[in-house]
């Protein structure tokens, strides 16, 4: 590794035997004479969508107030930290109106309803994220991310639908649909390790002694931390330690799975605990972002029509029957609480992104995020007045602290919108008619 006059490389990686580990975003990177002005590294914009499926308990979601009045709901108080970056907006109708649950996920990012294609694949449109990706991505090692924490079914039918239209939100393109990734060990080894290597028996065995990644790049690890500045140290040994925390939580997962019955429906690897599946596949996409290996990721916590259950906060009852409550009142605050549950992993993703620094700020600065559900009340298999949310830096120039309130406006005009705030403008989106204005102070 050369370096002259502190000046690095943005595309800097540590590469050991297997493993090519992509430094996050340092000051050393600045051309050398804006690094001795004093200038921080420059960030860049990124774009994630995290969606939940079946469906909200919409009682419990949408907020009272309008415009700055912006009162948190039940379901939305943990994002309390983060109340002055979100932005809520209602009253907003998926072209369809009415469809299933595989059509919810299909529209989302696509602003478009669904087809179904001779031989019975599934139709729909590009998606925001792909969209943006073939853009953002000129600049990464992977254009996208597509994480989830469902075991996706491949084929088949699902609710009078392709499968795959139900297990994903990101489409390549309108035949072509992004498949999801569950398994940590996989999403780990696509960010780090080196698919230049020839040696995979050595890195097999590497593998098998439970050593890290990081041992194999320890020696170019130390030495450039020699070379850099008080500040670039800190903020890379920080980063190294998450890599190396978030290596060994795999580990012991595959340990666990070796000694335990293996959950039929999950793969080796994945944490039995759906809290700690969640929050290292988060964590993965924090990684991510922080090494600058995408700027552009999509997190589905579970595909449409998933029927898992939540022990841990005290829902015995699977979630899509609970989420067909027919206006039960008990099964209602059930959903409520699964909702919930679900903003609460948000927000322990926006608290990670807000103490990861990143140029002059931290990566929740230099991020616009997209939250929500393609349906409202999935007892109805409601398209209108989806929830939907976004949270934005300063970068993306989305006020938040806001409720703004739609009448029968087009879900896929948001979508307009967000790319606009990407800076990747587009005439339309799917069945979009014009752009939302999301910039008004008033709520109404």
């Amino acid at each position: 590794m050369m370096i002259t006059k502190m000046s690095l490389p943005r595309r800097t990686f540590l590469r050991g035997l297997g493993a090519a580990v992509a430094l996050p975003l340092l000051d050393a990177m600045v051309p050398a004479a804006s690094a001795m002005a004093g200038t921080a590294a420059a960030p860049v914009r990124r774009f994630g969508v995290l969606y939940v499926p079946n469906g909200m308990s919409m009682d419990y979601w949408t907020p009272t107030g309008a415009g700055a009045s912006l009162e948190l709901s039940p379901i939305l108080k943990p994002l309390a930290p983060f109340r002055e970056r979100v932005l809520v907006l209602s009253g907003l109708d998926v072209p369809t109106g009415k469809g299933s649950h595989s059509r919810a996920s299909t529209t989302f990012l696509t602003g478009i309803p669904p087809k179904i294609a001779p031989g019975g694949n599934g139709l729909a449109g590009t998606s925001i994220d792909q969209l943006v990706a073939k853009q953002f991505g000129e600049h990464t090692q992977l254009p996208s991310l597509e994480l989830g924490l469902d075991n996706l079914d491949a084929a088949g039918i699902c609710d009078g639908n392709p499968c795959i239209m139900g297990n994903t939100i990101s489409w390549h393109s309108p035949s072509l649909p992004q498949p999801m990734e569950n398994n940590p060990r996989a999403v780990f080894e696509r960010l780090f390790g080196d698919v230049g290597s020839t040696d995979a028996a050595a890195r097999r065995a590497h593998m098998e002694q439970d050593r890290s990644i990081l041992d194999s790049v320890l020696e170019e690890a130390t030495s450039l931390q020699q070379r850099l500045g008080p500040g670039d140290r800190s903020r890379l040994t920080e980063y190294l330690d998450g890599v190396r925390d978030i290596e060994t939580r795999i580990q012991k997962a595959e340990a666990q799975s070796t000694r335990e019955m293996p959950v039929v429906s999950q793969p080796a690897g994945i944490p039995a605990s759906f809290d700690e599946h969640a929050k290292l596949m988060l964590d993965l996409q924090v990684l991510a972002y922080q090494a600058d290996l995408t700027r552009v990721g999509t997190f589905m916590f579970g595909r449409e029509f998933t029927g898992r259950t939540y022990p841990e906060i005290g829902v015995a009852e699977s979630h899509h029957p609970l989420s067909h409550h027919e206006g039960d009142p008990a099964k209602l605050a059930l959903l409520a609480r699964i909702n919930t549950y679900h903003v609460s992993l948000f927000a322990y993703y926006l608290q990670k992104l807000r103490a990861t620094p990143d140029g002059d700020g931290s990566l929740l600065d230099h991020v616009l995020l997209m939250y929500g559900a393609g349906m409202s009340d999935s007892n109805a298999h409601a398209q209108n007045n989806i929830p939907v949310l976004l949270v934005g830096g300063p970068a993306q120039q989305v006020a938040g602290g806001r409720h703004l309130k739609y009448t029968g406006d087009s879900s896929a005009n948001l979508l307009v919108s967000v790319m606009d705030k990407l800076g990747v403008p587009v005439a339309r989106v799917g069945t979009s008619q014009h752009e939302l204005d999301i910039d008004r102070l008033s709520g109404l």
